[in-house]
């Protein structure tokens, strides 16, 4: 059996009012792919921080061993000095710079204080082949390329710093499939060269395909270590429903909730119809993002929206939503018939249309400061009297959705930055729903966020279903749209492919549709008779 290349033994990490992480052990063998697991809050990436020097030692209790000596890292640098890499789910490039600079950033290839350009650039087209990136000039603004080559930048800059062990925290959670095989794919290859990598993921068929072992964490401990193959290319010896078990103590009988059927006066009535939706470009302006898209949702449906990364979906629901992407060509909005404006955010919110961002940390919360306050945000008037506003009522109401959305915090004055992803997405989602809309747009409702934490918010999305809301949701999951949708409409080059009933719907099916490249005329909007 290889020999333990890292050994965490009884870490314990405290936060104000919180017991983050309470007695973990984790052993990791060289040349392994160990991936730890665990819902949301459960202090996967803690533990992480704790290894990598984020928090400092001294701030924790526990010991820590890399290839047999204990180890007692000050800041992430004399990690780093280690061979020790995190790769965190937020990037860490900067967009203007270009890869070789990104790459060799804080850790420049220099003579006597000169940067040596030539061996930057030799250095960076090795990094880049090694990557499967042998294509991209290292030149390249960071800018000019998609979330999955970025990812793969990231890699390479760990690759630069000579790194022994990889720790990726949830890699492909903003990946479209193709991307994310192939970044597992290099996984599998690193570990070929000997390389130990440390996965966080939520993504659990991922775990099965990659991983040697995965630890399990719940609330701060660790519950198990189990083995997932002895060598690779063996079949996986675990099961999701195993880790998901092991994950929330208990099983998850109803993953996806039976649909509760809307039989209020307006089920039936089309809520939303967008008609001839045709949105350019910010900045490259000849070119339509958003081109001719026509559909509707009803009182009491929940429309999925599926398009692999760059179909076009989130620059549909930003230019809907207050026109905040994009150059509008043309199109209307009605709601109930009527034609409306979403020139603004504001005009939309004002209409009773609310949109839950992708990005929940740059576009939907203000994580310096409470619960409470970002749950009001989006409806400042409706708690404001005479310009100022209630406190009493901003409390009550943020109380309540911490109790029906079951927000894991102390109180709801918790600073929203401290809080899980999980938790983080419940309060942006609460933060649109005291808005009392009509129609509610969800781009990625569940990306990043644990299969307990994705089963509480499915059953949220049904109930505002159940309660006549119209009900959009944007996912790059197609289990996900397959088992809480009534229909999907399907994306590709920014056009409408396809809109299917949720019982003639299959993966594969969607895949073609979402792969089309011949783009026929297609209309998410009833004929005559009432069929799509």
């Amino acid at each position: 059996m290889a020999q333990q290349v890292l050994e965490m033994r009884g870490i314990t990490k405290s936060f104000p009012g919180v017991k983050a992480l309470d007695g973990v052990d984790i052993s990791v063998r060289a040349g392994e792919v160990h991936a730890i697991c665990g819902e949301n809050g459960a202090g996967k990436s803690t533990l992480m921080k704790v290894l990598s020097g984020v928090h400092p030692h001294g701030s924790y209790g526990g010991e820590i061993r890399f290839e047999g000596e204990p180890c007692a890292f000050k800041d992430i640098r004399a990690s780093e000095r280690r061979g020790i890499v995190i790769i965190h789910q937020e990037l860490a490039l900067v967009p203007q710079l270009s890869i070789a600079e990104n790459i060799f950033l804080g850790n420049e290839r220099a003579r006597r204080g000169v940067i040596s350009w030539s061996n930057t650039l030799v250095e960076t087209e090795r990094l880049l082949r090694r990557v499967n990136l042998g294509d991209e000039r290292p030149g390249t603004r960071i800018s000019e390329l998609g979330v999955g080559k970025q990812q793969l930048v990231e890699i390479a800059k760990a690759l630069a710093k000579r790194v022994k062990l990889l720790i990726l925290d949830e890699p492909t959670a903003a990946l479209n499939d193709t991307d994310a095989r192939k970044l597992l794919k290099l996984i599998g290859e690193f570990r070929d060269q000997g390389i130990s990598c440390v996965l966080i993921s939520h993504k659990l068929g991922e775990v099965l395909q990659v991983a040697d072992s995965v630890t399990v964490l719940r609330d701060g401990r660790s519950i198990d270590t189990l083995t997932v193959r002895e060598s690779p290319g063996e079949p996986a010896r675990v099961s999701e429903d195993q880790l998901i078990q092991r994950m929330v103590g208990r099983e998850l009988d109803q993953y996806f909730p039976a649909r509760t059927p809307y039989t209020g006066e307006r089920a039936g009535q089309v809520a939303l119809t967008v008609r001839d939706w045709t949105v350019r470009h910010p900045v490259d302006t000849g070119r339509r993002v958003v081109d001719s898209v026509s559909f509707e949702v009803r009182h009491g449906e929940i429309l999925g929206i599926a398009g692999l990364m760059g179909a076009g979906r989130t620059e549909l629901a930003m230019s809907l939503f207050g026109r905040s992407w994009g150059r509008f060509e043309r199109g209307s909005v009605e709601l109930h018939g009527r034609e409306i404006s979403t020139r603004t955010v504001a005009e939309a919110v004002g209409h009773g249309i609310a949109y839950v961002t992708e990005d929940r940390k740059t576009y939907g919360l203000n994580l310096i400061d409470t619960i409470s306050r970002n749950i009001s945000l989006a409806a400042l008037p409706r708690m404001a009297r005479r310009g100022l506003v209630d406190a009493h009522d901003e409390r009550r109401v943020a109380e309540r959705a911490r109790t029906s959305m079951n927000i894991k915090a102390p109180t709801v004055f918790e600073q929203v930055g401290r809080l899980s992803g999980g938790n983080q997405q419940k309060v942006v989602l609460s933060q649109w729903i005291n808005t009392e809309p009509q129609v509610l747009i969800l781009d990625e409702p569940t990306r990043g966020i644990d299969v307990g934490a994705k089963s509480e918010i499915y059953a949220v999305i049904d109930q505002l279903a159940a309660r006549g809301k119209a009900v959009v949701v944007i996912s790059s999951e197609l289990s996900e749209l397959l088992g809480l949708c009534d229909r999907i409409a399907t994306m590709a080059f920014g056009r409408l492919t396809g809109v299917l009933d949720r019982t003639d719907a299959t993966q594969e099916g969607l895949m073609r549709l979402l792969t089309r490249t011949e783009l026929p005329e297609v209309s998410g909007i009833s004929d005559e008779n009432g069929e799509g």
